[in-house]
Parts: structure tokens; sequence; C-alpha cells
């Protein structure tokens, strides 16, 4: 293995240029995982258009009763939707507060801010199962009504989303233990508050259209000539 790392050498170039060459590398692979995650985010944004306009286009039917709206209206009130979505307030601001930690100096403080937004995520995510429970206990099943069905999809995509952040957080929790470089924590804190910042704004557009009241939606039909 010593022989191999010896002949990888690249002995033509001096320190100054290895520098210069490893930071244009580290500089592509950030770029090509920016390119990736908005990528991404635009194609969770297709998704959840394509849902909205079949959600609306569906509240046209008679058969159709809004979970903010009577008789059913097992969101009237919404406070448990908006416990959740302080922890995932919470997470997102975790985050940003994470970007602004001197490394290599408080890798300690970076630790906890870190260690809290992954808490804080989970506990969205067990606000949500929670409700999920709280819902089939008053015998709001996925099949009673289509805006039932459309609630537990919704937000069991946005929460799956969620979860698959969490990893790519755990990851970057381990790198942080192991006192990774301060450029690849960087990166990776920049592009977990991205998508964090990005799933927050998604799940308060789904909060308020899944909340909304019957007259909305009958609005948002006729605009879009449903």
């Amino acid at each position: 293995m010593a022989l191999l790392a010896e002949l990888g050498k690249k002995s033509w170039l001096t320190p100054d240029s290895q520098d210069k060459q490893a930071l244009s590398s580290l500089e592509a692979l950030e770029g090509a995982r920016k390119t990736a995650l908005l990528f991404l985010l635009a194609v969770i944004t297709v998704l959840f258009f394509l849902f909205s306009i079949t959600y609306v286009s569906r509240s046209q039917y008679p058969d159709f009763q809004g979970l903010a709206a009577e008789p059913w209206m097992p969101l009237a009130q919404s406070w448990r939707l908006w416990l959740n979505t302080a922890f995932l307030v919470l997470a997102s601001s975790g985050l940003e507060l994470a970007k602004r930690v001197n490394l290599p100096a408080q890798y300690g403080r970076l630790f906890l801010l870190w260690g809290g937004v992954i808490l804080c995520s989970l506990a969205f995510i067990v606000g949500q199962l929670a409700l999920w429970q709280l819902l089939k206990q008053q015998g709001f099943l996925i099949a009673s009504n289509p805006a039932n069905s459309y609630f537990y999809l919704l937000t069991g995509i946005h929460g799956l989303h969620l979860l698959a952040g969490i990893l790519v957080l755990g990851r970057g929790l381990y790198l942080l233990s192991r006192q990774a470089s301060t450029e690849t924590i960087g990166q990776s804190l920049q592009l977990c508050a991205w998508y964090w910042h990005y799933l927050l704004l998604l799940w308060l557009y789904l909060f308020a259209l899944l909340s909304a009241p019957a007259e909305a939606y009958n609005t948002i039909a006729a605009w879009c000539g449903l």
C-alpha cells in the first residue's frame, strides 16, 4: 500500500499547486452536491404540485369533506399541527445557528446544536404519528373520506423526506464526532440547512392546504379552471 501511495504522488507538482488542485477538487465536489440537492428539491416540488392539483380537483366532488369543515372538523382545532410546526421551526433555526459556530474552536457547541436539530426533527415526526393515531381513534380512516386519504398521503411523504434528511444529519453528526475537516462539516451544514428550510416551507404549505375551509378549495379550483 505504501508503494502504491508513493507511485500515486505527482512529483511534478509543487506543494502550492497541489493545494490548488485539492481546493479545486473540493469546490467541484461541493458544486456537484449542491446541484444534486437542487435537482432533488425540484423533483419534490413537482411531486407535491401534482398532488395539490389532484387534491383541489377532488375537493369539487360531492363526497369530499374538508378536514377543517363541517361536519368532520378534525383539524378545526389545529394546535397539534402548530406544536409540530414549532418543532420543525426549531430544527431549521438550529441549523442556522450551527452555521455561525466557529470551527474548530467550538466543536462541542456545534455537536449540541446538531444533536438538538435531530431531536426536534424526530419530535416533529413523533407528533405527526400521534396525530395520525388520534385521527384513527376518532374514526377518520384513510378510506373514510378523500380528504383523509390525502392527509395521510401528503403528511406521510413529507415525513419520509424528513426521515431521509435525518439519516444525512446522523452521518454529519458522526463526521463531527470524528472531528472531520472544517470544509467537510461546513458543506454538510449548508446543504442540510437548505433541505430543512425547504421542508419547513413545504410543511407550512401543506398545513395551509389541508386545513383550509371549503370556500378556499372552491376559489382555487375556479382560478385553475377545475
